[in-house]
């Protein structure tokens, strides 16, 4: 540049604001991710319908709507600063206090009971109770019919209200809180639920941002605060953000602040913000980083002014805080199905009892007025004759039915439900407290944020990951660069240049990197030659852009020696934390980023660069860039992003050779599993800097389209880039990945992995866990039209066919043996997703998917993964499981069945969003194999139980019926009737529900093929529900006729061989549970054998009272020799049967689960490896 130009061109310079020299770029790239997110979330509300196979960047289009919509007055909203009353004259706006809680005094009764019916089965013996309390239908009494839905009502109604009671406590804290406010030109605390829009709000350093406020100033000169979301998004690093300079100068206390500022209606996107201000006359551009959200804190500045502009519900924060979608268990789901059956049974039986009663009406009409036990007339008044309440033939038979129904409502056991949640809560405590998923790193617990699908743990067929941060660590490692074409990898790398790393002297003292990174020796020589030769320029260049081009802010910390401070850097990538601490290592060390400047140590020489614009990363170009001022005048564009991105706006026609030999480094970077960054750079002429300022302004106040302008200015200035190399970065893998990984496949689940990284580092990666192995064939689809990747899927379907036909024998189910099994794997990347789903080709892609050991996603969207979950749920019954760590993974693990978090370094949105969370992936294996096996098998074993028991009961009472006229009389007590769900046989089904083991941990740890129990459906399916309706018939029968063999023309009253019958049943079902638990220990002893006992007491309670019926029945049959061996044969004669099938179903066609436990009793060497190998056919030969 000459002189004129300098000059002219530092005239453009000087003008900038600090406003004007970051660009608010709105579209960053966690904004344009979790936009989409939020569409797939959200997508359910509207009418369109979310498309999973486009590209993911339609961000621009949220973006571009969004403003769009600020345009119309009637659409925005307007605040007017430091007036909260004409703010809210038009409008009032919502108040600042937030109310989390689902209940009032008023409104908790009719609001938990309408929740609670919800379930059908309530409905049903509401209509029961109420049936009860007719006069013509009173079988018990109309209390004690209640009493079992009231009790199930009750125990939940208390649940919710000590749930709702903390939920209000924690509310009243939170709109308590105090705030600084400006009130008649001071500031003055004010209750954080006395805030409204428009009014002033001061923070001081680590307060809580009560509202979502625009700031007007801080502490800093430049105008940035530090503020930390962690309440927000769960991320640690610190973001900044800024106040504009036309409000920066303005004492709110002395200046009388006015101003307008119209944005956008209230929404959840937490990553956008569109707003225009207007102050002193001049129309001002406000965005993402000069807005600070409610529970976000203040942090390493001492104050920041603000005013507010959404308060209450209407924060971004609020609008949030909805929890993940409710999910129904499977196992619940198919059990509905027998509740069907069950009340279909019911009917039968009522129907049985109500047609045998007019057949015997009418044979017996001429005696009705006689018969001693029925007595149509009532002779008691003198001199006149008429009826009971007997309401003709017809009548009869209906009001029979509806009898019966009241009489056999336990068939469909209310007690079942409440036993579940309570089983549930007891499973989830065990798996909370299981220190074999407790991340010592993070200090993190597992998490049960779902209580109603434990069950499914233990059913899952297909596992879907994300590779950074799930299979990785996301603690990035910089390991090498190619500069200008020469690759610095193969030397001799040094983790210390120094005995303590690079360090420079400030005031004395030593300020040096928290974090060292590697260094190769040879590029660390280079980079202290700064410009002197062609190479050190090249290499000057590439680790000035890797310090300058990030958003990091470098954070000063104490350490225990005073002359030793160190700079902890602060981001939200992990990524530019990783380049940043490399730059500083070859040194060049980031020491102080403003708003308008930073100031950068190279080789021990401070220099200031002037940050003239800088535009963020966003998923839509896949870069971001810098433009900084250098001291000579001379201005450069710094610009790091994608690969695909970077080469495309490359300047080929300079250095082509340097771009080739970059490719070819960038490649093998990627084969060994690193990740890599191209970064480039171009000096500006001051015309063009001139005219991408003018652009700038323009976009960043424009009412129309702003989020497309924005775009549209960065992508002009990021063009004709010289290539300056590439970085590789290091994403080591978690702990106990590849072991985790082999254990799930030989488990019989399939893994498939969706990342958004390039084809060769997933596959790196792929290797590196086991996912892939050197046995596999990959058939590789990377296609960029419709047709070629429906060619693709035709002959990869081909290739899978042959293969599986040459190596593999065929069995009669379709299914292929395992002896000579060729694996194969998938791997697809996201442009052919574009093409393949949401349309017929993904039939084809489910069929050679289902074909292959493995699938590999890479490339891949948000909305993509979720898609990738949908085809796999919509084409099979099997269970899918999504586990991830970012908000990038929240579409797939709302979509599949069950969705887990991890606890990582991307924040929380994950694990907000899942069912299940934890700090490791290799927990997967513990809590799938081990608790998902438990929990599926205890589950399973309790619903059939539950069934057994009440069907046994009502039983009895069917047959008790049959010989009494079909008059629905009751022998057993009605108290006795309502207390055997409650009392008598609920707390064992529960104890065992939680305790029960069938195999230890070490076992199903050490054969995970034991895991195909749960996805074959062993503990729970049809043909065990009618094994068990047939071992009910026998038992109820037994229970019954023996007793009335026994005591056939005796004149023992009902009463008393009711009560025989109640202990009978209750000392059968009981002991029924007694022979299928495995594990014993006090807690079972006590629930089993202490119901016997209660059952014992109750009915002597009940028989002692005098104005019940029975009245000292239970006395007086227990006195007879008779009654105690009735109680034996009945046990003897109802469960030999049951123990013979047994003992001769385990001697001659054993399951899994039943060899196993064999293993654990008799452990030798010999049986270990023949169960081994046993246990191997079972991926291939399913046993019944």
């Amino acid at each position: 540049m000459d002189s004129e130009s300098v000059e002219d061109f530092y005239s453009v310079g000087s003008a900038l604001s600090s406003s004007s020299r970051r660009s608010n770029f709105s579209i960053q790239s966690k904004a344009s991710v979790r936009n989409s997110i939020r569409e797939a979330s959200f997508g359910g509300l509207g009418s369109k319908s979310v498309r999973y196979g486009s590209h993911g960047a339609h961000s621009e289009t949220y973006s571009i709507s969004m403003s769009q919509k600020e345009i119309d007055d009637e659409d925005a909203r307007l605040v007017h600063i430091n007036d909260p009353v004409l703010t809210n004259e038009r409008f009032e706006f919502s108040g600042n206090s937030i109310r989390t809680g689902k209940y009032s005094i008023l409104t908790f009764l009719p609001r938990n009971l309408f929740e609670q019916f919800h379930r059908v089965a309530y409905i049903y013996f509401l209509v029961i109770a109420v049936l009860n309390q007719l006069p013509q239908l009173a079988v018990f009494g109309r209390g004690v019919s209640i009493l079992p839905l009231a009790f199930v009502l009750l125990v939940t109604a208390v649940k919710d209200v000590y749930e709702d009671h903390r939920r209000h406590r924690s509310d009243r804290i939170e709109n308590n809180r105090l705030a600084s406010v400006l009130v008649n030109d001071q500031f003055q605390q004010k209750k954080w639920k006395n805030i409204q829009v428009g009014e002033i709000i001061k923070i001081y350093a680590n307060e809580t941002i009560p509202c979502d406020m625009v700031l007007l100033s801080t502490s800093d000169p430049t105008g940035v605060a530090y503020v930390q979301t962690i309440n927000l998004d769960g991320e640690s690093n610190l973001k900044t953000r800024y106040a504009k300079q036309e409000t920066l100068i303005k004492i709110p206390e002395k200046d009388k602040l006015t101003g307008l500022i119209k944005c956008e209606k209230p929404n959840r996107n937490i990553y956008g913000f569109q707003a225009n201000m207007e102050v002193d006359g001049k129309r001002l551009s406000l965005g993402p980083s000069n807005i600070v959200l409610r529970g976000c804190e203040l942090k390493n500045t001492a104050w920041a002014v603000g005013v507010a502009v959404y308060a209450g519900r209407e924060t971004k924060a609020m609008l949030n805080s909805s929890g993940a979608p409710s999910k129904r268990s499977r196992l619940e789901t198919h059990m509905n199905l027998e509740i069907i059956f069950l009340s279909l049974f019911l009917i039968a039986l009522c129907t049985v009892v109500s047609v045998c009663a007019a057949v015997w009406l009418r044979s017996h009409r001429d005696e009705l007025d006689y018969l001693p036990f029925y007595r149509r007339k009532n002779f008691s008044k003198e001199g006149e004759e008429e009826n009971y309440n007997y309401s003709g033939w017809g009548l009869e038979i209906c009001f029979t039915f509806l009898m019966s129904v009241i009489v056999f409502q336990v068939m469909i056991p209310i007690s079942l439900y409440i036993s579940m949640e309570l089983v549930r809560v007891g499973q989830a405590y065990l798996m909370i407290l299981d220190t074999q998923m407790y991340d010592e790193s993070s200090n993190s617990r597992f998490q049960c944020r779902a209580l109603n699908i434990n069950e499914d743990l233990g059913q899952i067929k297909y596992v879907f990951s994300d590779k950074t941060g799930t299979l990785t660590a996301n603690k990035m490692e910089f390991q090498c660069a190619s500069i200008w074409g020469v690759d610095y990898s193969s030397g001799k790398s040094n983790s210390l240049d120094q005995k303590d790393g690079y360090f420079v002297k400030v005031d004395g003292k030593v300020l040096r990197p928290k974090m060292k990174a590697k260094t190769d020796p040879e590029l660390l020589q280079l980079s202290r030659n700064r410009k002197e030769t062609e190479e050190g320029s090249h290499v000057h260049d590439f680790f000035l852009a890797l310090a300058a081009c990030n958003t990091i802010v470098p954070l000063i910390i104490d350490t225990p020696d005073p002359t030793v401070k160190l700079i902890d850097y602060q981001g939200e990538s992990p990524d530019e934390q990783a380049l940043v601490y490399a730059a500083a290592s070859y040194g060049f060390m980031l020491i102080e980023r403003t708003s308008g400047h930073i100031m950068i140590d190279v080789q021990g020489e401070r220099q200031r660069f002037n940050v003239l614009g800088l535009h963020e990363f966003d998923s839509d170009r896949k870069r971001m860039s810098v433009i900084l001022g250098f001291s000579d005048k001379s201005v450069k564009v710094f610009v790091k992003g994608a690969d695909t991105s970077m080469f495309s706006v490359a300047d080929r026609s300079m250095n082509i050779n340097v771009i080739r030999t970059t490719e070819a480094h960038l490649y093998s970077y990627s084969s060994l599993g690193l990740r890599t960054l191209v970064v480039g750079m171009r000096e500006l002429s001051t015309s063009e800097f001139k005219e991408w300022h003018s652009a700038f302004e323009i976009a960043s106040t424009a009412l129309m389209g702003r989020a497309s302008l924005l775009l549209k200015v960065a992508s002009n200035i990021e063009n004709n880039l010289c290539i300056l190399g590439t970085s590789g970065i290091e994403d080591k893998l978690q702990q106990g990945v590849p072991e985790a990984i082999e254990s799930l496949r030989t488990a019989g689940i399939k893994v498939w992995v969706l990342t958004g990284d390039k084809q060769e580092t997933a596959i790196s990666i792929g290797n590196s866990s086991k996912l892939l192995t050197s046995k596999m064939t990959q058939i590789v689809i990377n296609r960029k039209s419709k047709d070629s990747c429906r060619k693709s899927l035709e002959d990869g379907i081909i290739m899978s066919k042959k293969l599986t036909t040459i190596s593999g024998i065929t069995n009669d189910t379709g299914r292929m043996s395992g002896a000579g099994l060729t694996p194969v794997a998938l791997i697809i990347d996201g442009t052919s997703l574009v093409y393949i789903l949401d349309s017929e080709l993904e039939e084809s892609l489910f069929q050679l998917a289902s074909n292959c050991s493995v699938v590999l996603c890479c490339r891949v969207a948000p909305l993509q993964k979720a898609g990738i979950v949908a085809l796999v749920k919509k084409r099979t019954a099997d269970m899918t499981l999504a586990i991830g760590d970012g908000a990038n993974d929240v579409s797939m693990i709302q979509m599949a069945d069950v969705g887990v978090g991890i606890s990582g370094q991307e924040g929380r949105q994950a694990v907000m969003a899942s069912d299940f969370a934890m700090g490791q992936f290799r927990f997967l294996v513990p809590l799938l194999l081990v608790h998902g096996h438990w929990n599926y098998q205890r589950m399973g074993y309790m619903i059939l139980y539950n069934f057994y028991r009440n069907a046994v009961f009502v039983l009895v009472l069917f047959w008790y019926v049959l010989f009494t006229c079909f008059t629905l009389t009751t022998a057993i007590t009605e108290w006795s009737s309502v207390l055997y769900s409650i009392i008598y046989t609920s707390l064992p089904t529960i104890v065992v529900g939680i305790l029960d083991k069938d195999l230890s941990r070490r076992t199903l740890l050490k054969y995970p093929q034991l895991y195909g129990t749960g996805q074959r459906h062993e503990c729970y399916n049809k043909k065990l529900f009618w094994i068990t309706m047939i071992d009910t018939f026998w038992q109820s029968a037994v229970a019954f006729f023996i007793p009335l063999i026994a005591y056939w023309g005796s004149t023992i009253d009902a009463s008393s061989i009711g009560d025989l019958w109640t202990l009978a049943v209750v000392i059968l079902v009981n002991l029924h549970l007694a022979m299928d638990v495995v594990r014993w220990n006090w807690l079972t002893h006590a629930a089993i054998w202490g119901s016997i006992i209660a059952t014992l007491i109750c009915v002597i309670v009940i028989d002692s009272l005098s104005f019940l019926v029975g009245y000292w029945a239970i006395f007086e049959i227990a006195k007879t020799g008779l009654f105690w061996l009735c109680l034996l044969a009945i046990i003897v004669a109802a469960l030999i049967p049951r123990f013979v099938a047994k003992f001769l179903y385990q001697l001659y066609v054993p399951s899994d689960v039943q060899i196993a436990r064999e293993i654990e009793k008799f452990r030798t060497q010999t049986e270990s490896i023949a169960v081994g190998r046993e246990m191997n056919s079972l991926l291939d030969t399913p046993r019944r």
